[in-house]
């Protein structure tokens, strides 16, 4: 039982609350669920010591609902709730913009249930009717499905990946060492359909078992020895494959794909003779194996270097490895800082000294504070009286500390190109990020004359998440992506690739553009809590899909490197 097996049994619990319209527990399970995830402790020690309370958010009730979780597995009053509603109702909050109220509304009035019952009520003009809607949102409504329509059952990533990682600890803590996370998610693509694990064994029993036990399996679907499907309470499908030991490279070669990327791997075997599957590399006789426990050996024996997992889409890697030119990737411990962080001054949840302590922590060589400008009311966008006032509290943190602190801004880009400070305010600054965050539909000409006259000011430093994107909930601007890389070049200009979940943006694709541009990119946490600095780690794995080395990283530079960039 991991924090995050308890952190997401909350969220399930603060989902149902919302459901029910209960705001009051509603939020006190989501602080309770935010407490447990940022924990720097095994919560089954607190538990132990009776120490559950000490934790922000949980409190007598929710303590005895956690305890309950670690030694049973599974929460009764959880069961309760699920049992409450329709599952598909949840299915219904994944729509942009339709909450839990208006959810329930059109259960109770039009006995809606599923996304099918409301496109075909929004569609046949029933969803106007209903007190509190009208043409509008009815239209918004149909967009909404449509988005996630697009999106399918597709998972984000950073869900995906705490997911599979949390089965991974689940299924190794009952003796099962030989086990990894594969498919799409090894890949790190941004969207995941299924979980994918691979566990080598000679005992699948032992591994079946640990694998059905995990708390939040729904429901079996299939249990063999080479394969086990589970679905869980939020009808995520996972499946375990199990391989013998010695196969366990050649699986896992074939298991985390692509598919593109195997079929080529399997011409090159036949080129030399040989047979490429998931149990391992064979002459053509299928008499000898060549290879099998080790997928880097596999690599070799064909005549490549090893491929990193996240460049295998047939995108040229192949190429690349047969002639031993791979791209030496970032990796985490190259970034030496994190310069899109916000604080309490706007709407982050962390002081200053906070974000500098956490960062100094992480091993960081310095930090960037970049809080919202003044237009954003609805994030406590800062005045230039109080961002100026600000400025000098860094400098003064960075001499306590003798860490350095930066002070810069996520400036709005205003609808003329123009920034929301103005010059005389952005030259105090330690680097501007300029970003978008209203009036997002501009034809593609104009949104694209829109950023390039934010990148042409003299103090713009990095255009943030420069596409606009939320995976599954809204499309990027129209936008000439050709022309703002261009731009981003002539201007020097560094390009962000934001690593919420949800953004990703740059995307893998744009990442490489701008690398093969000479365009630098930052990568950004957008931390607005110390527990978001975590997503420097997506943004990483993005950047690796993106064929991204420490050169092209803004961020990866030494401190005294990137003074004299900020300084240029």
């Amino acid at each position: 039982m991991t924090n995050s097996d308890v952190s997401r049994m909350l969220y399930e619990f603060a989902e149902m609350m919302d459901l029910r319209g209960e705001v009051f527990r509603k939020n006190a399970y989501s602080r309770a669920a935010k407490g447990v995830a940022e924990l720097d402790q095994d919560i089954r020690e607190l538990a132990e010591e009776g120490q559950l309370q000490t934790i922000p958010g949980v409190g007598e009730g929710i303590s005895l609902v956690i305890n309950e979780f670690i030694k049973t597995g599974k929460s009764d009053k959880l069961e309760e709730l699920r049992n409450e509603f329709p599952a598909e109702l949840t299915e219904l909050m994944r729509i942009p913009d339709l909450g839990p109220r208006k959810i329930m509304l059109l259960h109770r009035e039009l006995g809606i249930s599923t996304v099918e019952e409301l496109k075909r009520a929004a569609e046949q003009h029933r969803v106007r009717h209903i007190k509190g809607f009208g043409e509008k949102s009815e239209a918004n409504i149909l967009q909404g499905i449509k988005m996630l329509e697009k999106f399918g059952h597709r998972m984000l990533l950073g869900d995906a990946l705490s997911l599979a990682e949390a089965i991974v600890a689940h299924v190794r803590s009952h003796d099962i060492p030989l086990i990894t996370v594969a498919g799409s998610i090894r890949r790190m693509r941004e969207t995941i359909g299924d979980v994918d694990i691979l566990v080598g064994t000679d005992t699948p029993e032992r591994a079946i078992d640990a694998f059905i036990s995990y708390p939040f399996v729904a429901e079996v679907i299939s249990w063999g020895e080479g394969m086990t499907i589970v679905r869980m309470s939020d009808g995520t499908q996972a499946d375990m494959r199990i391989v013998p030991p010695d196969s366990y490279g050649a699986a896992l070669l074939h298991f985390t794909g692509s598919r593109e990327h195997n079929v080529r791997l399997r011409r090159i075997a036949i080129q030399k003779g040989l047979k490429l599957n998931e149990y391992g590399l064979f002459d053509m006789d299928d008499v000898n194996l060549i290879a099998g426990k080790d997928e880097t050996v596999i690599y070799e024996s064909l005549g490549l270097s090893f491929i990193p997992p996240e460049l295998r889409e047939d995108r040229g890697e192949i190429e690349a490895a047969v002639s031993h030119q791979l791209p030496q990737l970032i990796t985490l411990s190259d970034v030496r800082g994190d310069l899109h962080i916000h604080t309490l001054m706007s709407d982050g949840r962390a002081t200053m000294r906070e974000v500098a302590q956490e960062a100094r922590r992480r091993g960081y060589e310095y930090v960037g504070l970049a809080d919202h400008s003044k237009s954003l009311g609805i994030a406590s966008g800062l005045s230039e009286d109080d961002l100026l006032a600000s400025v000098e509290q860094a400098h003064h943190l960075s001499e306590e500390l003798d860490f350095p602190v930066l002070r810069g801004a996520e400036v709005d880009i205003l609808e003329d190109g123009s920034l929301d400070y103005s010059d005389d305010v952005l030259e105090q600054l330690d680097f501007v990020i300029a970003s978008v965050h209203l009036r997002f539909k501009m034809g593609r000409k104009k949104m694209t004359k829109r950023l390039l006259t934010a990148m042409s000011n003299e103090y713009t430093t990095i255009l943030g998440h420069p596409t606009g994107r939320l995976i599954g909930r809204r499309e990027g601007y129209a936008l000439d992506m050709d022309k703002i890389i261009e731009g981003a070049k002539d201007h020097r200009v560094v390009l962000e690739l934001n690593g919420f979940s949800d953004r990703l943006d740059l995307d893998d694709l744009n990442s490489r553009k701008a690398k093969e541009q000479g365009v630098m990119v930052a990568l950004a946490s957008d931390a607005h809590g110390i527990e978001q600095m975590e997503n420097i780690n997506l943004a990483v794995s993005t950047a690796r899909r993106g064929w991204l080395e420490p050169r092209d990283v803004l961020n990866c530079l030494t401190f005294k490197e990137l003074q004299t960039f900020l300084e240029r």
